[in-house]
């Protein structure tokens, strides 16, 4: 019989098929780190990508809130251009009011009746002065409420003293400064 010694035949594909194993385990290992290192650049592509679109997204924010607060400042000089030509404007419309006012006194000042002084505070105008009577004074009054630029005569003080040979009347007067209905529709 012949005698086969498959010994080391068996030693040898053991051998082989360990170095397969660890070939295989080697290349896994290897195929492993080349798909982690891979994937991790892969992450840190998309990361860096990420973050120069959010710098830019945040430089174009920057820029925009810029323009925002340059447009807040037009709007407020914008703003406060409007309140001033308002006032202007409410300025022009009653600067020719004084004048009526006066000639109104003037119209409605009966004889014998003298203006000391005339004080406006606001639409409120305060008239002192001397009359003769208190029957100047009364029709001062009716004049005054009958009048399309005066209205609300109000009496606040009539003092009598002698003057002289005469007796004088000194007074105050409050009356509100009203406009014609005409000129509020010209308005």
């Amino acid at each position: 019989m012949i005698y086969i010694n498959l010994l080391p035949w068996r030693e040898k594909a053991r051998e082989q098929r360990r170095k397969q194993f660890f070939g295989a385990v080697g290349g896994a290992v290897v195929v492993g780190v080349l798909l982690a290192f891979g994937a991790h650049t892969y992450m840190n592509a998309l990361i860096d990508h990420q973050q120069s679109r959010n710098q830019m997204l945040e430089s174009e924010i920057r820029e925009l809130d810029r323009k925002i607060a340059r447009i807040r400042d037009l709007d407020e000089q914008r703003q406060a251009l409007i309140a001033r030509m308002e006032v202007i404007q409410t300025l022009q419309a009653r600067r020719p009011e004084a004048v009526h006012l006066f000639d109104q006194l003037v119209e409605t000042l009966p004889d014998g009746t003298y203006l000391n002084e005339v004080r406006q505070e606001g639409e409120r105008i305060r008239l002192t002065g001397r009359a003769e009577s208190n029957t100047r004074i009364s029709t001062l009054m009716r004049r005054i409420d009958g009048s399309p630029w005066l209205a609300d005569s109000n009496l606040q003080i009539i003092e009598t003293r002698e003057d002289g040979s005469l007796q004088v009347r000194d007074f105050r007067l409050d009356a509100n400064q009203t406009r014609p209905s005409d000129v509020e529709e010209d308005s």
